[in-house]
């Protein structure tokens, strides 16, 4: 991590700013019907990251309780202005951790997927680079996230268990 320099995004409007002191534990790009049809468009690229690394700039985004495909649903934290959405909260990390959408990012370009997942209901018109990390569904994390990031996800879980 000697290398990481911190990094920021926002909404639109620019009534939301954030930045993240830490690199994403891992980035996602999903393709399940849930993520196609929440973002209007072929898939979403979320930046997984504990939110004790998320600082928050400018402004307070608002809870937006969403229907999931696990039936716990997502907490979409959006602006209330220009309602963006700018990271969400699932039910199995809580408020601990934010999948940041990598396109509110200032340089969205420095995180692409590390791996893309429910490539089963991929559009079948969209290519992925032949050298990506795909799973037709989920994965097993401990085959896929870094020793680092493995690392960070073992100190989180510590944390939620001396709750």
């Amino acid at each position: 991590m000697t290398d990481f320099e911190p990094f920021e995004g926002g909404c639109d409007c620019g009534q939301i700013r954030y930045r993240c002191l830490a690199p994403p534990l891992i980035v996602h790009g999903c393709h399940c019907r849930w993520c196609q049809r929440e973002t209007g468009s072929a898939f979403a690229i979320n930046a997984m990251l504990e939110m004790e690394n998320v600082i928050l700039l400018n402004g307070e985004p608002e809870a937006v309780l969403t229907p999931s495909a696990s039936g716990k649903g997502q907490t979409i934290m959006r602006c209330p202005s220009c309602r963006i959405a700018v990271w969400s909260h699932y039910a199995g990390g809580g408020k601990r951790i934010a999948f940041i959408r990598v396109g509110t990012l200032d340089l969205p370009d420095r995180y692409p997927p590390d791996i893309h997942i429910f490539t089963s209901s991929k559009q079948p018109w969209l290519v992925l680079p032949e050298d990506a990390q795909v799973a037709e569904a989920f994965y097993d994390i401990d085959q896929v996230w870094s020793a680092a990031s493995l690392a960070r996800r073992a100190r989180l879980r510590e944390k939620k268990n001396q709750d």
